[in-house]
């Protein structure tokens, strides 16, 4: 991985699906782009972005995922590296440079975590990050799988190829793995109120820009 060069920070949200990631992402850059906080941590604004994209290749995942069609675990996670390539090269690493905080709602810890599900060579799966940039600040979001896959049907009509509680609970035992391996992960309790979870990122967030 390659620590991040740029003016702007790099922030990541990671997790299990429906583990409130989505909120406590777009809490952060609504909090970050008030105007007291860009004068006081000196940034020129935040941005939200996602993987996968909405890019070609983005749609090519989100599309197998649903079960419309299907390849080889290895097509799959090939795929969702050249996607965060032209993620990184077309618009998060720009947004860097001009100085913002970039806040991304899934990264490569997704693609280790969900892709040693199938791929067991984990040497493997982390060659294909190499040369992507390392996040200034991770959170990954503990939440049961059980109360995961509530949210998650409550949600949304259908359950995605990686949304079953048991293959949640692998997910989740690969996360805690990955966490002791990079620097700068910060794992937090999601299952309590919206506003008592974001109290604790703010208050990482404030120490780690300041």
């Amino acid at each position: 991985m390659l620590k991040n060069p740029y003016p702007g920070k790099f922030i990541v949200f990671d997790g299990l699906d429906g583990s409130g990631m989505s909120t406590q992402a777009q809490k952060l850059v609504e909090f970050l782009n008030k105007k007291e906080q860009k004068l006081k941590f000196g940034h020129t604004g935040a941005y939200l972005t996602k993987e996968p994209t909405s890019s070609l290749i983005g749609g090519l995942i989100k599309s197998q995922l649903t079960h419309e069609w299907k390849s080889s675990p290895e097509c799959l996670q090939l795929l969702f590296s050249a996607d965060r390539a032209h993620h990184l090269e077309k618009e998060v690493i720009p947004l860097l440079e001009k100085g913002v905080i970039v806040i991304s709602d899934r990264y490569f810890f997704s693609t280790l975590a969900y892709g040693l599900l199938e791929i067991k060579d984990f040497n493997w799966l982390l060659n294909l990050q190499k040369r992507f940039l390392m996040p200034d600040i991770t959170f990954f979001l503990k939440v049961s799988p059980k109360i995961c896959i509530e949210r998650i049907r409550k949600e949304r009509f259908g359950v995605t190829l990686f949304e079953k509680e048991e293959v949640l609970k692998k997910v989740w035992k690969n996360y805690e793995r990955i966490s002791k391996k990079f620097k700068n992960v910060y794992i937090i309790n999601g299952e309590r109120s919206v506003d008592k979870i974001f109290k604790d990122i703010k208050k990482i967030v404030e120490k780690r820009l300041s």
